[in-house]
């Protein structure tokens, strides 16, 4: 495909995606910026939901995966609906209760201010990374599609990158969010599935024959029970996704904020479950075409790329699909990763108003004024770090995001648990060095597991031992009454 068609179909959809946020954020107050005013249908939140937990690294890197590790990716993807329904049934009527505008104010009724800016920090460290890897792969693929053919360097793409992102979600937050989210899963949908038509008619395959090479491909293995050592292993697979969704859902203000926006928590909880089970089957659609990429390749004798997130961006913008195949794929592309990015950036701007800041004690005026600073400040910083990280990858996106989340969301999960199944109190004060210290603990342990435990590889079930740390961390904490004079002790 040519650059110049790239452009206008990226331009196309902007001018749709800038229309519907306009509309969707017109004349958004502060309310509706943070939680959409609590008055979104619950149907339409689920259908969002669906693609904005697809990101454009899900887009990229998942169809590329299957070589290494086949459909042992859907075993984790069991345990996000798992983890789903937690979050829908001990989380969100919680959230609900407190009225909660941010999740992390929890942990300053339940524990204290320290704990609060603790859990609040590691979600600005976990959602800026988080953030500016996606919009980092995202940036990468414009660079080779559009930026080099005209010679523009990498820094200008992610200014511009960046600023499109600040444009679309700094006039309706939340609001704009949930529509241009509703757009985004439309696009994908439909992209992906047509990708799997288009090549499966190249290949000359009808339904039955698409089902029986899918199922007859060794990449299609889903189940791994055979080696407990393998990072494959179900359980690590199906504890970890049950986990991380828990962490990375429930516990994280990007993702909660939608659900916030629900008229009630019922309403959330149906919302939760119906997107839960959705993405099961849109997942088993991007490892689908996973096969049907690498049975194209080795048809044609095409040599695969150096990198697996490069195989569906050469496949579809190579020429050797009609022109409508690469269109979709830029069209999937940009819908997932543009909303991904934006809604990072409005829950990083919402947090940090919120829960560092504190703006909301200072008035409504003030609270929109200091509120839009913070936009913009969140869109520098956010462009600065995807920079810094296209001169240090060297690992693959989807599994460098997993990893960052095991490392910095694990001292929130932990914070959580012991909250919500304890009634003990704990000495606020010590708190932000348990979240410091688990982190560093699982580093040492991940380092040293294969030494210590007879071969034995930590995958992203880390963020379990960073939870359990933090957990036992905050036992040696608990404050214990004095029998004689009624005092607190150690």
């Amino acid at each position: 495909m040519s650059p110049a068609v790239i452009s206008l179909t990226i331009v196309a959809y902007f001018i749709i995606l800038f229309t519907i946020s306009y509309i969707a954020g017109h004349k958004a107050d502060n309310e509706g910026f943070f939680v959409g005013n609590r008055k979104s249908a619950w149907y339409i939140v689920a259908f969002a939901m669906i693609g904005s937990t697809i990101s454009g690294v899900t887009f990229v890197s998942v169809p590329g995966m299957v070589q290494a590790s086949s459909f042992s990716y859907l075993q984790m993807v069991l345990g996000f609906i798992v983890g789903q329904i937690i979050i829908a049934f001990v989380l969100v009527p919680l959230f609900y209760r407190m009225n909660l505008v941010s999740i992390y104010e929890y942990l300053e009724n339940r524990f204290g201010s320290s704990s609060y800016q603790t859990g609040a920090w590691f979600f600005f460290i976990s959602k800026m990374l988080g953030a500016a890897v996606r919009l980092f792969l995202v940036c990468l693929t414009l660079q080779f599609l559009i930026f080099e053919p005209f010679h523009l360097p990498f820094l200008l793409n992610v200014i511009l990158t960046v600023f499109i992102v600040w444009l679309y979600t700094f006039r309706g937050g939340v609001k704009s969010l949930i529509w241009t989210d509703v757009l985004k899963t439309f696009c994908l949908v439909v992209s992906v599935v047509l990708c799997i038509y288009y090549i499966a008619s190249s290949l000359h395959l009808n339904f039955s024959g698409l089902v029986s090479t899918i199922s007859d491909s060794d990449f299609s293995k889903t189940f791994f029970f055979d080696d407990v050592n393998d990072k494959r292993y179900f359980f690590k697979q199906f504890l970890a996704g049950v986990f991380t969704v828990i962490a990375m859902n429930g516990l994280d203000q990007d993702m909660m904020q939608r659900n916030l926006s629900c008229k009630n928590f019922r309403d959330s909880q149906k919302n939760m479950i119906t997107s839960g089970i959705s993405q099961f089957f849109v997942i088993l659609l991007f490892l689908m075409l996973g096969v049907l990429l690498y049975t194209f390749t080795a048809q044609q004798g095409i040599e695969n790329p150096g990198k697996s997130d490069e195989l569906f961006p050469m496949i579809a913008t190579g020429n050797y699909f009609p022109g409508i195949v690469g269109i979709l794929f830029i069209i999937g592309l940009i819908a997932s990763a543009y909303s991904a990015a934006g809604s990072a950036l409005t829950a990083l701007t919402t947090s940090f108003t919120v829960d560092i800041l504190h703006a909301q004690k200072k008035g409504d005026a003030a609270l929109s004024k200091i509120r839009k600073h913070v936009h913009i400040g969140m869109a520098i910083v956010m462009g600065a770090v995807i920079f810094v990280f296209n001169l240090l990858n060297n690992t693959s996106v989807i599994d460098a995001i997993y990893t960052l989340a095991s490392y910095t969301y694990g001292p929130i999960l932990g914070l959580f648990a012991f909250g919500i199944f304890t009634k003990k109190q704990v000495y606020d004060k010590y708190i932000p060095l348990v979240a410091i210290a688990s982190p560093i603990l699982c580093y040492i342990l991940q380092r040293n597991s294969e030494a210590w435990f007879n071969g034995y590889q930590i995958s992203y079930e880390l963020l379990l031992f960073n939870a359990a740390f933090t957990f036992i961390g905050l036992c040696f904490l608990i404050r214990k009454k004095s029998t004689m004079d009624n005092t607190t002790v150690l």
